[in-house]
């Protein structure tokens, strides 16, 4: 679907659901505690746009599955009555060892059935392609492909949009991933903010699917130290939630929970 600002006119609430992606980790970390993530910069804007009275909320929580969304976020989402929501959720279930991505894509289904119908507009997205920077991408590609897929099938309804960052080769960058390579960079989080933005009919501030300027590569030596680092302190610990069935979102409750005003 095509959003034109003109015929929609300002957004006066946003809802978001989904995990960590939008929960907005490591992105800047705000005076209260919270990450930002590209949600916030998103309301920000909006809120600016709107003049006044705009409201947001952001249910998301790091590490969910589509299932856990599902059950815990959407039903909530759906009742807050925001006018713009979006949903993002399935990479974590496609990243594990024997996903049955039918059953993720029937989830997400689900999802965006009952958050579309009490929407002015639902935004879904395209994840980027792993396959392009992280070993071991390839495996999960074909689930990933499936994923996006359906979610252009759910794109041809009404009020539906999708926010496309697959095709993009700027999130080939290293720059635009946390030291953890799962999550967005502050630059990632901003250029995801611009997609949304642009997505949903909003003039552009930049083109954010723009290369960075271009960096000598890091040394061999520079290479086997950030890998050995990341295994220690992200692959490792991953590994073994895996291993525990725990996760990072255990016992976290979402940064904002009301449709408040915002800022």
């Amino acid at each position: 679907m095509t959003v034109s600002a003109d015929g929609l006119g300002p957004f006066r609430s946003m809802v978001a659901v989904g995990d960590s992606f939008t929960e907005g980790m490591c992105d800047e970390v705000l005076g209260d505690g919270e990450y930002r993530g590209w949600a916030d910069r998103v309301a920000e804007r909006l809120a600016a746009q709107a003049g006044g009275g705009f409201r947001y909320a952001n249910l998301a929580v790091r590490g969910k599955l589509i299932g856990q969304i599902v059950d815990q976020q959407v039903d909530r989402a759906a009742s807050l009555g925001g006018e713009l929501v979006t949903l993002a959720g399935g990479l974590n279930d496609v990243l594990r060892p024997g996903c049955d991505v039918e059953a993720v894509c029937a989830q997400l289904g689900e999802a965006a059935g009952k958050l579309a119908s009490g929407a002015r507009l639902l935004v879904l997205f395209h994840s980027t392609d792993p396959s392009r920077r992280m070993a071991g991408g390839s495996r999960v590609l074909p689930a990933i492909l499936r994923l996006k897929r359906f979610v252009s099938e759910l794109a041809e309804q009404p009020g539906v949009v999708v926010v496309e960052l697959f095709d993009a080769p700027c999130f080939d960058d290293p720059r635009l991933w946390a030291e953890d390579r799962l999550h967005l960079s502050p630059e990632g989080h901003r250029r995801v903010a611009e997609a949304v933005l642009q997505a949903v009919g909003q003039p552009p501030e930049f083109d954010w699917r723009a290369p960075l300027p271009p960096v000598p590569p890091p040394g061999r030596a520079r290479r086997l130290a950030d890998d050995l680092r990341w295994l220690g302190r992200h692959l490792g610990p991953w590994v073994m939630r895996r291993i525990r069935g725990t996760s990072s979102g255990d016992g976290r409750s979402p940064k904002r929970p009301e449709l408040l005003p915002y800022p």
